[in-house]
């Protein structure tokens, strides 16, 4: 899986992965993550989600990582909100005031660009990858992620085979897997699939489940 594929997808604007409201998982569970409420939060593939400006407005410096510069534009413009553009390599920095969305392949990013990152919110970004490259997306978070920082995570499970990814199904025990070696993993929530869900009712499932952990370094 390329660029160009996730190029394509935003200039045919195919993102059923977009999620339209603010997610449940993180408006029920991001209070038992935060300490101070003024955390710098990283979103990792964060496309245009609504979920940044929830976080923004609580106080939180939000850093989104981001490849398409169609989503960085739309993000701004869907909110009528006016972003100074910085551009650079590797990266097109798009902010407003305390959010900014950083343009480029989150590979990229270096240990110095995220050193004030205390939270990490990742509904969408594990999901979007296939196995290999989730192997080097658990790595290079375990790499860049200051000691402090902790992780909501939210993943989909359902049948192989069952559709066509993305998104892919991960498991807990593959969420262990990736992780289990420097964090500390809390299964804090896993639900079924309701057939009303947008992903169950655009795929065609009938079985599934979401889980929600928190990840947490260990001592």
């Amino acid at each position: 899986m390329d660029h160009e594929f996730w190029h394509a997808r935003w200039e045919k604007q195919e993102i059923g992965f977009h999620e339209g409201t603010v997610n449940r998982y993180l408006h029920d569970h991001w209070p038992d993550m935060v300490h101070t409420g003024n955390e710098t939060v990283l979103v990792p593939l964060c496309g245009k989600s609504k979920d940044m400006w929830w976080l923004h407005d609580r106080g939180h410096p939000v850093i989104g990582v981001e490849l398409s510069p169609v989503a960085c534009k739309d993000f701004f413009e869907e909110a009528e909100a006016k972003a100074r553009v910085h551009p650079d390599q590797p990266f097109t920095r798009y902010t407003h005031e305390e959010l900014s969305l950083w343009c480029g392949d989150f590979f990229q990013l270096v240990p110095d660009d995220v050193r004030h990152v205390r939270q990490v919110y990742d509904r969408a970004a594990l999901i979007a990858l296939p196995p290999n490259m989730r192997r080097e997306y658990a790595d290079h978070l375990e790499a860049i992620l200051p000691e402090e920082a902790s992780i909501l995570l939210i993943t989909l499970d359902y049948e192989t085979g069952a559709t066509t990814p993305p998104p892919f199904n991960v498991s807990p025990a593959e969420v262990a897997e990736l992780f289990g070696d420097d964090f500390d993993i809390d299964c804090v929530l896993t639900n079924p699939l309701e057939k009303d869900h947008p992903f169950a009712k655009r795929k065609g499932l009938e079985h599934g489940s979401e889980s929600v952990f928190r990840l947490r370094r260990k001592a």
